[in-house]
């Protein structure tokens, strides 16, 4: 097998908490592949965050080592660490969004704070940006006046607006009802297609995985368990990953349960 060709890639990386009584992670080694998606998938406290602060540079390994885009990022400090950061875009869990600034201040912000661009060239940049999300009118709308779908939409507009070389989702999907959830897989789905970037959600969510990603990792115990693709996610034999696939078709087979239900009562 030819060897993949990772932006990211974190080597035998150990990190614990509390004076090391709290160990989270416990030789992680993981390559993210250019270009593709990756969903990092594990229960609740399983050090999927912890994964992603290292890859941004705001945790260092207790050992091991940290690849970005060619460099290991845990030997990078000051002002090198603050240009390794312009490396990514991320869209948060909440979206982040300025409560006081409009759609358009909101994306343009970044730009401005961070670019000598003249205002023209900003808001040719931004509304280029939204366009890509779909959003053509309503600019000046506060986020108070977005619905969920709509403000994840303004966060990944703001997100890609610097052109970063990797994009990082934590948690996405997260809290968000069925329908908002399918907005923003079609928007990860898009971005994917038309910017090819290195992109990696960290997640709970396995629909959304095994629709959307290229590769699958799966955390537990503070170890990589498995890493491959969607297909061969579903057959894993780990048995975290079987109960995890187990749970997801319980909550699939009551929801289906109880709209036969509702049916028959009407």
């Amino acid at each position: 097998m030819a060897e993949i060709q990772a932006d990211v890639r974190l080597v035998d990386v150990h990190k614990s908490f509390r004076g090391g009584r709290d160990k989270v992670l416990r030789g992680v080694n993981i390559d993210f592949p250019a270009g593709k998606l990756t969903y990092v998938l594990g229960s609740s406290g399983a050090g999927k965050s912890v994964i992603l602060k290292h890859i941004l540079g705001l945790l260092k390994p207790d050992s091991g080592s940290v690849w970005v885009a060619g460099k290991n990022i845990s030997e990078l400090t000051g002002r090198e660490l603050s240009q390794h950061r312009t490396n990514f875009g991320m869209l948060f869990q909440n979206s982040a969004l300025f409560d006081d600034m409009s759609i358009y201040d909101n994306v343009a912000f970044p730009l401005r704070e961070h670019t000598p661009l003249s205002e023209a060239e900003i808001e040719h940049k931004v509304r280029e940006g939204l366009s890509h999300l779909g959003i053509v009118t309503g600019l000046d709308k506060l986020p108070s006046e977005l619905s969920g779908g709509m403000r994840k939409r303004v966060g990944l507009a703001r997100a890609i607006i610097r052109e970063p070389k990797i994009l990082l989702y934590d948690e996405p999907t997260t809290g968000l009802d069925p329908v908002t959830r399918t907005t923003v897989d079609e928007l990860i789905e898009t971005l994917k297609r038309e910017l090819a970037l290195t992109s990696i959600v960290i997640s709970h969510d396995i629909p959304s995985a095994l629709l959307l990603a290229d590769r699958i990792a799966f955390l537990h115990k503070g170890e990589i368990v498995f890493w491959g693709q969607p297909e061969e996610f579903r057959g894993a034999r780990h048995e975290a990953i079987q109960s995890f696939l187990a749970a997801e078709k319980r909550s699939v087979d009551a929801f289906r349960g109880a709209s036969r239900t509702m049916e028959e009562s009407r």
